[in-house]
Order: C-alpha cells, then sequence, then structure tokens
C-alpha cells in the first residue's frame, strides 16, 4: 500500500507543478487585470516566436484554465503513472510540438491555452492504449476514451475564437507519438 501511494504521489507531482504555473500566471491576469494574450503564438510571426513557450501557459479566462487544467491533470498523471519512462519526453512533445505546428500553419491570430497538450495526451494515452495490446492500458484507454473522447469534436473548426489548430495538431502529435513510443520499445524487445 506504501509503495502505490509513493507511486501515485510521484506521478502527480510533476502535472500539478505545471498546473500551478498556469494557476500562477492566470491570477496574475486575472489580480493585475492585464491580458497576457501577446505571449500566445501568431503563427509565422518572427517576433512571437517566443510564443512557442508561453502560449500553452496562458489561458484566456478562469474558465479557459479550468477546461484545461483539469484534463491537464488527470491525463499527464496517467502518463507518468503508466508510461512513467517515457513521461517526460512525452510531456516535453506535448508541450512544443503542437506549438511548433500552429505557429507554422495557424490562422493569423493569437493562440493561447493548453489544449494543444491536452489533446496530444488524450490521444497518446488512447492510441498506445490499444497498441501495447495489454489489459491494463487497454482498460485506462477505454477510461480515457470514456471521459475525453468527446474532445475528438475539438479538431474540427467550429468556433473562430477557438484554436482548433491546437486541438488537431496535439491530437497529430498524441497518434505519432504513440506509435514512435511503442515502436522503439518493441525495438528493444
Amino acid at each position: 500500500m506504501k509503495q502505490l501511494h509513493s507511486l501515485i504521489k510521484s506521478s502527480i507531482e510533476v502535472p500539478l507543478k505545471l498546473a500551478f504555473l498556469m494557476l500562477v500566471i492566470t491570477l496574475i491576469q486575472y489580480s493585475f487585470v492585464i491580458d497576457l494574450g501577446f505571449l500566445g503564438i501568431k503563427p509565422l510571426s518572427i517576433k512571437n516566436l517566443i510564443g512557442i513557450i508561453f502560449a500553452p501557459l496562458i489561458h484566456g479566462s478562469m474558465g479557459h484554465f479550468m477546461s484545461n487544467a483539469v484534463p491537464f491533470i488527470v491525463l499527464s498523471s496517467f502518463l507518468y503513472l503508466f508510461y512513467r519512462k517515457d513521461a517526460d519526453r512525452i510531456l516535453v512533445f506535448a508541450y512544443f510540438i503542437p506549438s511548433i505546428i500552429v505557429w507554422f500553419s495557424g490562422r493569423p491570430y493569437f493562440h493561447i491555452g493548453s489544449s494543444g497538450i491536452v489533446y496530444t495526451l488524450v490521444f497518446f494515452i488512447i492510441t498506445a492504449g490499444i497498441l501495447k495490446f495489454r489489459l491494463k492500458y487497454f482498460l485506462i484507454s477505454l477510461i480515457t476514451l470514456f471521459f475525453y473522447g468527446s474532445l475528438i469534436y475539438g479538431v474540427i473548426p467550429t468556433e473562430r475564437k477557438i484554436s482548433w489548430e491546437f486541438h488537431l495538431s496535439g491530437a497529430i502529435v498524441g497518434i505519432v507519438t504513440a506509435f514512435s513510443v511503442e515502436l522503439k520499445n518493441k525495438s528493444k524487445v
């Protein structure tokens, strides 16, 4: 029981730290009534390349933050719990690669939020669970699909203010990363 407690505790450490950073930035925006959206990604703008680093940390409202933070904490905790040896690398991919894709291909306005990370994690966990072909991974894949499967509709352009580009790029990165990790792990066997 103590070992399980330790495993769970270590699995939520990184997710909680990153979510806390997002919360602090959101609270700063609210407290000082400033809009940090200018630190987001503005596609093909050399001046706004910094957005690749900051966009996932910035949210337009507390509702926007909460809609990203809860699934981020849950899914990245799953990542560290079930894919421990690859989790850091996958989280770095989830953080940066969708942002880079949006910088190259997004609509010409500022893109902010951690939805690219969330979509990467959803699609990674679902795809990896199917590819691993082992019961516990398949079950976590089904649980993720049950709770977050509706996110699939977010890759379709519906609202002008929602960055479906972040969603779609995250989904692609999640699927490609799952195949990459599984191929790497199978080649080691």
